[in-house]
């Protein structure tokens, strides 16, 4: 059936009625670019594209891990020094105790002049270790001195320990001094010698 209404035209084309009524979306006007950054475009706002880096980007090499052991030869030297200054520390003031090696006594063999007096010395000789000598002087008169003391201090091989015996009036007198040394070592020395004095 036709329709009533549609002309009666012979010339009418569907198609072509088609054709004017419906000529499809509009074209899209061209837009030109807000900025141009390098070889990125932008339009607009909205989330940018990154740029290429200026250089390439690599990641840093992880640091060398220590060989095992590296640190324990760093400090081996300085632990030997150290306890090598301990063990020497540790013999000075723990090691062998002060010894007497030797006890000399001398004077003056002239012996002292008129009304002088006579530096009788005794030299004792020890091992170098600090400590005290404990001594006292003996006199062909009968005299004796008390006790007397001397502190050897550490590394001295020597002490030099005196005797002053003043000698007064005219005449001659043979004269003997003695030392007891008491401690650390019982050792004893003795010098003689000559007074004389022409009235």
């Amino acid at each position: 059936m036709s329709d009533p209404r549609a002309p009666q035209d012979d010339d009418y084309s569907a198609t072509v009625l088609g054709s004017h009524w419906f000529s499809g979306p509009p074209a899209a006007p061209e837009v030109t670019p807000d900025r141009v950054e390098g070889s990125v475009l932008r339009f607009g706002p909205g989330v940018t594209a990154a740029l290429p880096a200026p250089f390439p980007l690599t990641a840093p090499a992880p640091p060398a891990r220590p060989r095992r052991g590296a640190g324990l030869r760093r400090y081996a030297l300085a632990a030997v020094v150290l306890l090598a200054v301990l063990a020497y520390l540790g013999w000075q003031r723990f090691g062998p105790a002060l010894a007497v090696r030797d006890v000399a006594v001398t004077t003056d063999p002239r012996g002292p002049a008129c009304d002088a007096t006579a530096d009788v010395v005794a030299v004792v000789r020890t091992n170098g270790r600090p400590g005290t000598l404990s001594y006292r002087w003996l006199r062909s008169d009968g005299t004796r001195s008390e006790r007397l003391t001397e502190r050897v201090p550490r590394g001295q091989g020597e002490a030099r320990l005196h005797l002053l015996w003043t000698f007064r009036g005219p005449g001659t007198y043979p004269a003997k001094a003695e030392l007891e040394l008491l401690s650390p070592d019982r050792h004893t020395a003795a010098v003689e010698f000559t007074y004389r004095c022409a009235p």
